[in-house]
C-alpha cells in the first residue's frame, strides 16, 4: 500500500485509467471481431459499415494512448485492403 499522499493519488489515477483503457480495448476487440466476421462471410455491406468504424476507433485509441500508433496503422491497413 502507498504511504505518501502522492503515491496514493497515483494509485487512484492508475485505477481510473485502467478501467477506462480496459473498456476501450474491449470495444476494439468487439469491433475487430465484427469486421473479421464480415470479411469471412464476404458480406460487402457489413464490411463497409464495420471497416470505417474500426478505423475510427483505432484512431481514437491511438490518440488517447491505449494502442500504439504502429499497431493502429497495421490494423487500418488491413481494413483498407479489405475495403478495396
Amino acid at each position: 500500500m502507498a504511504n505518501t499522499s502522492s503515491a496514493l493519488k497515483a494509485a487512484r489515477q492508475t485505477e481510473r485509467r485502467t478501467i477506462r483503457n480496459k473498456s476501450e480495448k474491449t470495444r476494439l476487440k468487439t469491433l475487430r471481431k465484427q469486421f473479421n466476421a464480415a470479411v469471412a462471410s464476404d458480406d460487402k455491406d457489413a464490411i463497409k459499415v464495420s471497416g470505417p468504424a474500426l478505423s475510427s476507433a483505432m484512431d481514437h485509441a491511438t490518440k488517447t494512448g491505449v494502442v500504439h500508433k504502429n499497431a493502429a496503422a497495421r490494423t487500418k491497413s488491413t481494413v483498407a485492403k479489405a475495403l478495396n
